[in-house]
């Protein structure tokens, strides 16, 4: 994982100064903690632990984290691992991992409450995946489509605060956990 640090800057004409996190790069990088949905807590509060950056892991231990994490309620940190591989792996999987991601990232804005930016990241995941041939790496794409295209017309209309563990799908047999 990179490193994040604070750089001081010169701010504006009266001298003020704009502190902005920076990872080792120079990249403008929070490092403030963040909770299982992947919200910035204020500096100081515990959080949950960030998933690595740039970890090339196989499609099967891609699909073993993701299915934790989703299991565990923390949508945004397996979207991290299906980024990964879609960065990671070779090109002709990028479909398959960049929707896997989009779902996940769907169940993290509905989860937080966002109910239009959710079924919209929902609907895109499962037209990204949807017809991929052969459930690869034992991913049921046919369920996973299922699953999101009815999370987001129940989060479309208005039905209960969305809990991420109760409607973490099973990458492998579809379908709620």
């Amino acid at each position: 994982m990179r490193g994040v640090h604070a750089r001081v800057t010169p701010g504006g004409e009266d001298g003020e100064v704009n502190a902005r996190d920076r990872d080792v790069e120079g990249r403008a990088r929070s490092a403030r903690p963040r909770d299982g949905l992947g919200r910035p807590l204020p500096y100081g509060e515990p959080g949950v632990e960030r998933q690595p950056e740039g970890v090339v892991r196989s499609p099967g231990e891609t699909v073993r984290e993701a299915q934790r994490l989703l299991d565990a309620g923390m949508p945004f940190h397996a979207h991290e691992v299906f980024e990964d591989a879609w960065k990671s792996g070779p090109e002709g999987d990028a479909p398959l991992w960049r929707g896997l991601a989009q779902l996940a990232v769907g169940l993290t804005h509905a989860a937080r409450g966002n109910a239009v930016g959710g079924a919209r990241l929902l609907r895109r995941g499962a037209a990204g995946i949807e017809g991929l041939d052969g459930g690869p790496y034992g991913i049921d794409v046919p369920g996973l489509v299922r699953w999101a295209r009815e999370l987001a017309g129940r989060v479309e209309g208005g039905g209960p605060t969305v809990d991420p563990v109760r409607e973490a799908p099973r990458l492998a047999g579809g379908g709620p956990a």
